[in-house]
């Protein structure tokens, strides 16, 4: 009876040696990949115009409007936050007001190579005054909702487009339909 308490008592005990060190590989295996997925959540960057390409396009339809599109050159994922900050023409205070309305469900985040789209409402009739500009003044916004610090100068298309106090500039897109929607 004493040799089989001892066999059991030897028995559990490296049992429980086994997985205590079962349990500690296993946590650190989780450390890892937790570790692993925060690094990779981490590298991703802020769009800037410094790792990203911007054109602006005139649409057909919706009339009245401009695409711009960013695309990431860099080699990191950026999140392209918020809505650009734009400036009509070189004399321009203040940006045009982004449309509310097309705020995404969540922040764009551009892979590699990927781009995301802003829709521009360059004028309608219920606006006032106005003038034909020549360029468009682009900041990207930071997590903050701020503007980078680096403005990209686009040539407007056309010689000149008309914008006036209608103007405004849709939230991010992932995809150029969405951005013209508004």
């Amino acid at each position: 009876m004493r040799i089989a308490t001892r066999f059991a008592s030897r028995t559990a005990a490296s049992s429980m040696v086994v997985a205590a060190a079962l349990a500690f590989v296993g946590f650190q295996a989780a450390g890892q990949t937790a570790s692993a997925a925060a690094t990779k959540a981490s590298s991703a960057v802020t769009c800037t115009t410094a790792n990203t390409k911007l054109t602006v396009t005139e649409v057909s339809r919706p009339i009245n409007h401009l695409l711009l599109k960013a695309t990431n050159t860099g080699t990191k994922p950026c999140y392209a936050y918020s809505a650009p900050y734009l400036r009509a023409g070189t004399d321009a205070h203040a940006p045009l007001p982004w449309t509310e309305e097309s705020t995404p469900q969540s922040v764009v985040t551009l892979e590699p190579g990927q781009s995301a789209y802003a829709g521009i409402t360059t004028s309608s009739p219920e606006g006032e005054g106005g003038a034909t500009e020549k360029t468009l003044g682009v900041f990207f916004a930071d997590k903050k909702g701020g503007a980078t610090s680096t403005e990209k100068t686009l040539k407007l298309p056309n010689d000149g487009i008309f914008f006036n106090s209608a103007a405004t500039v849709t939230y991010w897109q992932d995809n150029a339909a969405d951005a013209l929607t508004w």
